[in-house]
């Protein structure tokens, strides 16, 4: 049978050099940039893409939103044409999941404009080096000065977080907020109710 021919043994090299070029990062740059367009395309905003799992099985996760608020229809029509994509390019080399969802009420915070846009807004975050003695912060977005973010803590107050260093930060449901809103709505119901609904339904009797 002989030995392999020399082109390809250069072929087969130079595939192996540039699967071992592209690592993971490169991977989910290459997600993002992807999903950034079949967004857009669909008239949605990408919140946010990540390669996660082993190497041999990984998991593509693809977080999606609108005004309006996203229907399954928008994650089926994403799914569909992100993973035809990426089964096209074939930049993943082995099996792999692709899960496409909204961001949920306690979304991610990755780019600087989820800062501006949640202004006010209660979140949590965690920094890769501690930040006056500290690493976990629990409080509410107060902005955006350069390249920091002012926070508003619960225990030590306004502090000043370098965006570079933020590792992971979300949103944070306040649950008494909820629970007054709740409260309002229920007394606005209930107002409702006393008031005309009654004497409508016993004239229709």
């Amino acid at each position: 049978m002989g030995s392999r021919p020399l082109f390809l043994l250069r072929l087969t090299k130079l595939f192996e050099l540039e699967e071992r070029a592209m690592g993971q990062g490169s991977i989910e740059e290459r997600v993002q940039q992807i999903a950034e367009r079949v967004a857009i395309d669909h008239g949605l905003e990408l919140v946010h893409a990540e390669v996660a799992g082993p190497d041999n099985k990984p998991i593509v996760r693809i977080f999606i939103d609108k005004p309006e608020g996203v229907t399954h229809e928008d994650c089926s029509q994403m799914s569909l044409h992100v993973g035809t994509i990426l089964d096209v390019e074939d930049f993943i080399h082995s099996s792999y999941t692709l899960e496409v969802s909204s961001p949920g009420l306690e979304r991610g915070l990755y780019k600087r404009k989820d800062y501006e846009r949640f202004c006010g807004h209660p979140a949590k975050m965690r920094t890769r080096q501690p930040v006056n003695g500290q690493r976990n912060f629990r409080g509410r977005i107060v902005g955006i000065e350069g390249d920091q973010v002012i926070f508003e803590d619960k225990t030590s107050g306004r502090v000043t977080v370098p965006f570079d260093s933020i590792v992971k930060a979300n949103l944070e449901v306040d649950m008494e907020e909820e629970f007054r809103r709740a409260k309002q709505f229920e007394a606005l119901d209930k107002g409702v109710k006393d008031s005309g609904p009654k004497q409508a339904f016993v004239n229709r009797k």
